[in-house]
């Protein structure tokens, strides 16, 4: 039996998870409490530690404009002018996958072009991230090269 990993389930499982990371370490570096951070992105304390240690989330490093778009929804969740979260989440993802056009009505497009981001894997004994093994995803194809 072949088992291949969709690209929503990528997103699901690697790309959503870093850019909350981003997000709560974005927070936290502007000067709101761990508590307060979780409080503005609707997720568990808990969630936010984790994602701050490293634990959860760490796997994608966001650069230029989609680090951009991250830094600017946390500024604008701490002055509570973020009333298009996930309008603006749904952006940044299609910014990090690289498919900006029509991110407005939804989100996947079917004239995205491929984008790739690199992943570090995790020791699965100690789940500290392994920098010898990192991994690049497509996030726009299967395994067998289609959407």
């Amino acid at each position: 039996m072949v088992v291949m990993e969709t690209p929503c389930q990528k997103i699901v499982w690697d790309l959503v998870p870093a850019i909350r990371a981003s997000l709560a370490t974005e927070l936290v570096k502007k000067g709101q409490s761990q508590a307060a951070s979780a409080k503005l992105l609707g997720i568990a304390p808990s969630a936010v530690s984790q994602y701050i240690s490293g634990k959860r989330g760490y796997r994608i490093e966001f650069q230029g404009e989609t680090k951009e778009m991250i830094e600017k929804l946390a500024q604008d969740l701490i002055e509570n002018k973020a009333d298009d979260f996930v309008v603006r989440m749904c952006q940044i993802c299609g910014s990090a996958r690289g498919i900006e056009k029509n991110i407005n009505r939804g989100c996947g497009s079917s004239e995205s072009e491929n984008k790739t981001v690199e992943l570090n894997e995790s020791d699965s004994r100690t789940g500290e991230p392994n920098e010898s093994d990192n991994k690049t995803v497509d996030l726009n194809r299967s395994d067998n090269g289609t959407m």
